[in-house]
């Protein structure tokens, strides 16, 4: 059935209301179950060998003594996971990255695995397994390693993106451009002009729950998994496609998910798993410590940035330039390209150039984190772009309003916008009463803008109504931030009965048609689409159903608040035939009543926001504390307000904690040295403000409801915002992230 995804202006009844989440009563009583929380009769525990080596050559591995320890089942090595990816680069790097084959590149990189009866003999059975080393010269600074004399992590990566080609290996994996216009030309008629260089760290998502699965291999080729990611038809995908498996031989279900943020759209361990389980002939759960978390699951890039920004008097922007080098860890990707693309996007810009460097490191393998490689580029840009408002005398705020993107403006990226909030948003900033709350001794207000693409993808659902007329509702986009609840009100509102009468769950891939990972905030997005289109459908059913019952054409059947009315003067008699009435006579209609949706939500629309931050920093000791805290960001409509708050909050307390506490921290010999909670200190509560929330709609035109996505836009902005703030109140421009109490108190002394 064709499905019209355009919006159409409506009132709303249950979109847009407060209802309790769906999964609190659980999570909160310990009864749901994530992902370490699976068991099976008879599993094996597995566990993982490490390199203690940030770059080393595997010469040998000796299992021998392992193998023979009482209680272990099965060892595994690169050659147990054979290169099956027939030259596709991307999948090779998960499978290296799971198993490392000629070269450990980073301190952490799995080099072995085994399974045994029990935790205690497998972590035994890993000091018996021998590993003999090449140890090699390494690098894990993204600068150090871009340089041509730095140590190869591998001898068969040239630069890709140069013209002619370079004939000589380069840690420098890909470079990237984009904009348009002359900046040179731009760069003469500007009056002033800002040009600095900033750096920020590698930090982690910090999900609280490890990653974790058990995983089943039966002897007639079939397999199980359960396992916590974002998007478990993409992990059926690679791991049967790393060990040679039919797609559909291997059944994969999501747990609850304690949270991700884009850590777990990434493979890391599964594979080896079912590897183990294959081996052994017995499920085998493997779950990370905290350790292996941070030494071998993924952060985000450190990056270097120069930006040079130019403007006349009268606060026009005339050219804005900027080369962004990101690390990657050892396998080549796209994180400096996403940087690229999204650093100046909030701005409408006659000339502007973007070049990424994709730069290889001895660290783990870079992953999304919300918005991914956004983030650092604002930070970069908006310190930037603040500095220039206060060199020309212009109000921060009104600067940016004078340069901010509107409907018909080519983004620096490429495409042209339609409908966006980033005018909007700094309207709202500036007549918010924030702005204008008074400031104390040593206390700083800065402001910043953000911006994401977002994303809508393959997805499919079905909608079932059951005798009672209550709906089940099966999705394929794993639950990361309130989408059940958000769904059952979509769904509830096209059908036109209570939001109590849906339940949404998350379906395993055995039971529902292909959906994407969620990931690029596409979950409420796509899926509220698939189920709008298959709630159409269902009423479509309902119809027939009704005019059987009725004995009357479909066409003088209508659909009005969760019931079929009969249409025209000739049928005014008939009373409604509500959704139960339908349902329960269903058997002698036709059989069960179903919708069903299987599309590819396009137009997911770009989101944008503005954050205001308030600190005091200690002169004496450098410490920033945050004061107040403001997000305004565009959410097309918001479809369970309450959740879309939280994840406004969620963002920028994240946002807070990459600004001033977090990072990655290596010592000389390429190890890493904070692999914990103790030591990479995320923030709690105390550190934080309440932080406020205003949400604007501006409808998505590709959408019926006008949904954007909301989840990652929130973290673009904190890093730059709270940069302008700490500059503001220290009088010092600060160009290095996190800003620690020890690059405080050295700025300041550097200041004099």
């Amino acid at each position: 059935m064709s499905f019209d995804a355009k919006f159409h202006d409506r009132d709303f009844k249950s979109v847009g209301t407060r209802p309790l989440r769906p999964d609190g009563v659980d999570k909160v009583t310990g009864r749901a179950r994530y992902g370490a929380d699976y068991n099976l009769p008879g599993q094996l525990v597995g566990c993982i060998l490490r390199s203690p080596h940030a770059h080393a050559r595997i010469v040998r591995i000796d299992a021998s003594r392992a193998l023979a320890l009482k209680g272990v089942k099965a060892v595994v090595t690169a050659e147990d996971l054979p290169d099956l990816t027939d030259g596709d680069a991307s999948l090779y790097a998960v499978l290296d990255n799971c198993m490392a084959r000629e070269k450990a590149f980073y301190d952490g990189h799995a080099v072995a695995a085994v399974a045994a009866i029990d935790a205690r003999v497998a972590r035994a059975a890993l000091k018996l397994i021998d590993v003999e080393y090449e140890v090699l010269p390494h690098v894990v600074d993204v600068d150090a390693a871009a340089a041509p004399d730095a140590p190869l992590l591998h001898d068969d990566v040239f630069t890709g993106g140069i013209d002619p080609a370079p004939e000589t290996p380069s840690n420098v994996a890909n470079r990237s451009e984009f904009g348009h216009g002359d900046v040179e030309a731009g760069f003469a008629q500007a009056d002033v002009i800002v040009e600095r260089s900033y750096k920020t760290e590698q930090t982690h998502q910090g999900y609280i729950e490890p990653h974790a699965c058990v995983a089943s291999v039966n002897p007639d080729g079939t397999a199980e998994m359960w396992v916590c990611t974002q998007g478990h038809f993409v992990f059926r995908q690679t791991c049967a496609d790393l060990l040679g498996m039919d797609v559909s031989k291997l059944r994969v279900t999501s747990s609850e998910i304690g949270g991700g943020f884009g850590g777990k759209t990434h493979v890391w361990a599964e594979p080896v798993a079912l590897a183990l389980s294959r081996k052994a002939g017995r499920p085998v759960k493997l779950v990370m410590s905290r350790d292996e978390v941070f030494r071998a699951s993924g952060p985000t890039s450190a990056t270097s940035i120069d930006v040079r920004i130019g403007a006349r008097k009268d606060g026009t922007i005339t050219a804005a330039e900027a080369t962004l080098r990101y690390s990657c860890g050892p396998y080549p990707d796209m994180w400096a390209e996403l940087g690229a693309m999204t650093s100046f996007a909030c701005y409408g810009l006659e000339n502007v150039k973007t070049v990424g460097f994709e730069v290889l490191v001895n660290r783990p393998k870079t992953a999304a984190y919300r918005a991914p490689s956004a983030p650092m580029a604002a930070f970069a840009v908006e310190s930037a772009v603040d500095e220039l408002a206060h060199k020309i005398g212009m109000d921060p705020v009104e600067f940016r309003i004078k340069n901010a993107a509107q409907e018909g403006s080519r983004s620096s990226y490429g495409p042209v916008y339609g409908p966006i909030g980033i005018g909007p948003t700094l309207e709202a900033s500036r007549t918010h009463p924030h702005m204008s709350a008074p400031l104390g001794p040593n206390q700083g207000r800065g402001m910043a803008c953000g911006f994401w693409f977002n994303f809508g993808g393959q997805t499919c659902c079905d909608l079932n109504v059951a005798a009672d007329g209550t709906v089940a509702l099966a999705v394929g986009t794993v639950d990361v931030g309130g989408a059940r609840a958000s769904l059952s009100l979509v769904a509830a509102e096209e059908l036109g009965i209570p939001y109590e009468d849906v339940k949404a769950a998350v379906a395993d891939t055995a039971s529902l048609g292909y959906n994407d990972m969620t990931d690029g905030s596409r979950g409420t997005f796509s899926s509220s689409m698939a189920a709008i289109s298959a709630a159409r459908n269902a009423i479509a059913v309902m119809r027939e159903r009704a005019a059987i019952m009725w004995d009357i054409p479909v066409e003088d059947v209508g659909w009005e608040d969760g019931q079929a009315i009969a249409l025209g003067d000739k049928h005014g008699n008939r009373p409604p035939l509500t959704i139960k009435e339908i349902a329960a006579e269903a058997g002698k209609t036709g059989g069960p009543i179903a919708g069903h949706s299987e599309l590819v939500a396009d137009g997911a629309g770009v989101s944008f926001a503005t954050h205001i931050c308030d600190v005091e920093v200690d002169p004496e000791t450098g410490a920033t504390r945050v004061l107040r805290y403001t997000v305004i960001q565009d959410a097309g409509k918001a479809v369970h307000p309450a959740y879309v708050e939280g994840q406004f909050q969620g963002g920028a307390a994240q946002g807070i904690g990459w600004a001033l506490n977090e990072e990655y921290v290596y010592g000389d010999d390429g190890r890493l040295q904070n692999p914990g909670f103790l030591d990479y200190r995320i923030p709690v509560c105390s550190d934080l403000p309440m932080i406020d929330t205003q949400i604007l709609e501006i409808p998505n035109p590709n959408h019926p409801y006008g949904i954007r996505g909301v989840g990652e836009t929130s973290i673009v902005p904190p890093l730059a915002a709270i940069a302008n703030a700490v500059s503001n109140a220290v009088g010092v421009r600060m160009t290095h992230i996190p800003m620690s109490p020890p690059r405080i108190l050295a700025a300041l002394e550097g200041q004099g």
